[in-house]
């Protein structure tokens, strides 16, 4: 059994495990570190390009529980993300270049997996996994567009800016979780009339121009900070600068508004400014975050960035375990296929490497109901939608909590996805040990 991955990013090296795991000789296509995108820095695969964060780990949140979910039907990129990790607080966060690193190795040293650094440029006619992310190459993506069925869209996406330690004036920010969760994030805090000046001049700074950019065309989940500051004098305040949960030590009350940087990398030098992806000129970053207490000096290691990804116009043209229903031994995975975030383009992978991987093996692949975080996700791709657009991993696409006959209401939001995320991972218990079963009975 052969099957071939095209593309090295997390969905396409979660997907070869899965795949390999199961037997399947894998042929892996990642054409870095010869030729990479706008967006890509390091040589190893599974490169981390907007953040460092994977979001929340708990279990009151969708990602927390799709996370769980990839843990326990031993994903990769779960297990490596878990080793590499940061303190964050509540959420998942890890150290850039070390979990690139790892799973770089994890793959390179699976025996039944075999890496060719080359890019790929037309769609081979064998069982084929494609993950080549929003920034595929244009001879893939041409080849791409004559697939029986294929349409495609597109957004503009983000990065924020990276900072580093030493250039922090730390007689400003303080260090402090939201609701004293720990002490996993540095705050620059912001009285009314600092932030009242910040956001007019964000308002009115000077921003690289993108061919064919709109502000339609930007996904929400990655809005350039400037872009969402244009909305209003407090929109920022009450989205990534809102203050709730922390209290300045010096004053002990609430600022005003707050920006939080977040560790990027294990020894504490590099900090992410949170929730700031821009378009602004690099002059303009330096001028305008200067007037954020505490980064009055910052070094830049990374200056913000935009750029264009692209996305299939998925419903129709793929199932929910992201098989191309016209040509079945074709899968896509990743955010390629209209599933936004790091941790759900991992799950694609695991879903469709999983799939492929039992049908190439004569044998129907699990079914994941809409009951667990990766199945709703994969029916969300699946169906039909005029307006389909990128979809983080929400509640809202899971089935709701059932009720026993008579039983009342849960009105407490917390307790209502405490159940439902109970109840998930019981279907997905359910599922690991049918799946090892079976590879016992294989073996």
């Amino acid at each position: 059994m052969r099957a071939t991955v095209i593309g090295g990013g997390l969905a396409g090296c979660e997907a070869a495990w899965q795949l390999a795991k199961r037997g399947v000789e894998v042929t892996l296509y990642e054409m870095k570190p010869a030729r990479k995108t706008p967006a890509q820095t390091l040589d190893t695969m599974a490169e981390l390009v907007c953040s460092n964060s994977l979001r929340s780990d708990r279990l009151t949140n969708a990602v927390g529980l799709l996370k769980e979910e990839m843990r326990r039907l031993d994903s990769v990129i779960l297990r490596i993300a878990d080793a590499t990790r940061v303190p964050a607080g509540g959420a998942l966060a890890v150290d850039r270049e070390s979990f690139s690193k790892e799973v770089d190795r994890a793959i390179r040293e699976q025996p039944l997996i075999t890496v060719v650094q080359a890019e790929v440029t037309e769609v081979p006619e064998g069982d084929t996994v494609i993950a080549t992310g929003p920034l595929t190459s244009d001879a893939l993506s041409e080849a791409i567009q004559r697939i029986e069925g294929f349409s495609t869209l597109h957004f503009y996406d983000a990065a924020a800016p990276i900072v580093t330690s030493d250039s922090l004036n730390r007689d400003r920010v303080f260090e402090m979780s939201r609701y004293e969760r720990g002490s996993d994030y540095l705050n620059c805090p912001m009285d009314e009339t600092e932030y009242m000046a910040f956001v007019h001049a964000l308002q009115t700074a000077e921003t690289v121009p993108v061919k064919g950019f709109e502000e339609k065309s930007v996904f929400e989940g990655c809005m350039p900070i400037e872009s969402m500051a244009k909305r209003g004098d407090l929109a920022i305040a009450y989205g990534p600068l809102k203050p709730v949960g922390l209290s300045d030590p010096r004053t002990g009350k609430m600022p005003f508004a707050v920006v939080q940087l977040r560790r990027d990398n294990f020894s504490g030098s590099l900090y992410n400014i949170v929730g700031f992806q821009t378009r602004l000129t690099f002059p303009e970053q330096r001028r305008v975050f200067a007037m954020i207490p505490g980064l009055e000096n910052a070094e830049f290691a990374r200056y913000g960035v935009m750029h264009r990804n692209t996305f299939i116009n998925s419903p129709g043209f793929l199932d929910e375990t992201f098989r191309v229903i016209r040509r079945p031994n074709l899968y896509f995975a990743g955010q390629m296929t209209g599933v936004e975030g790091y941790m759900e383009s991992a799950a694609s992978g695991l879903l469709a490497g999983l799939s492929m991987a039992y049908r190439l093996q004569g044998q129907e692949p699990p079914h994941f109901s809409g009951k667990t975080a990766v199945g709703a996700m994969g029916r969300y791709v699946a169906a039909i939608n005029r307006h389909f657009q990128p979809m983080n991993c929400a509640f809202g696409l899971l089935d709701g909590y059932d009720y026993s006959p008579g039983q009342k209401k849960i009105r407490n939001k917390v307790e209502r996805y405490e159940r439902i995320s109970e109840r998930a991972l019981a279907e997905i218990d359910a599922i690991a040990r049918q799946m090892e079963q079976e590879t016992v009975r294989l073996a």
